[in-house]
């Protein structure tokens, strides 16, 4: 596990925008059905989000879980996006809301996207045990404030 134990924060909605895919886990763990890396490519290449991370080089960027099917084995929809003020009006971009709420923090370090992987594992290790707080499975989201420095925020009861 990271150095830094999962810590326990209260976060107000908030809106991101990007783009968006519907998967599952067992996807996402075969390479040849993985959709998340051609996602957050295709995040990268958006013209929109270039200018964006020219005009502000410290902006953090988001991964969004939402829409869950049930729990973490069946499908969810996952938002590569930056924090809007408002929903961002182009047809290629998807708004989700972030939900107001309980959320336990999960921190690393490291090159990507081999830290948020580590993460993702300390997350799934964390909840294989009996633990005081449960998943809401309403909204997860990634948070990338450096290239080497990610959080995962799991909401909870």
């Amino acid at each position: 596990m990271s150095d830094k134990e999962p810590y326990l924060t209260h976060v107000q909605n908030f809106i991101v925008s990007g783009l968006s895919v519907r998967t599952k886990n067992d996807y996402e763990f075969d390479p040849q059905q993985a959709k998340l890396p051609k996602l957050w490519e295709q995040f990268y290449n958006q013209d929109i989000v270039k200018k964006f991370l020219q005009e502000q080089s410290d902006l953090p960027l988001f991964g969004v879980y939402s829409n869950y099917e049930a729990d973490f084995t069946g499908s969810y929809t996952v938002t590569a996006g930056i924090e809007m003020k408002s929903k961002l009006l182009l047809p290629e971009f998807n708004s989700v809301t972030i939900e107001t709420g309980n959320y336990l923090v999960f921190e690393n370090r490291g090159p990507m996207p081999q830290a948020i992987i580590k993460t993702w594992q300390e997350v799934w290790q964390y909840f294989s045990s009996i633990r005081p707080f449960r998943r809401t499975y309403i909204t997860d989201f990634e948070i990338y404030k450096t290239p080497e420095e990610c959080a995962v925020y799991i909401g909870v009861d």
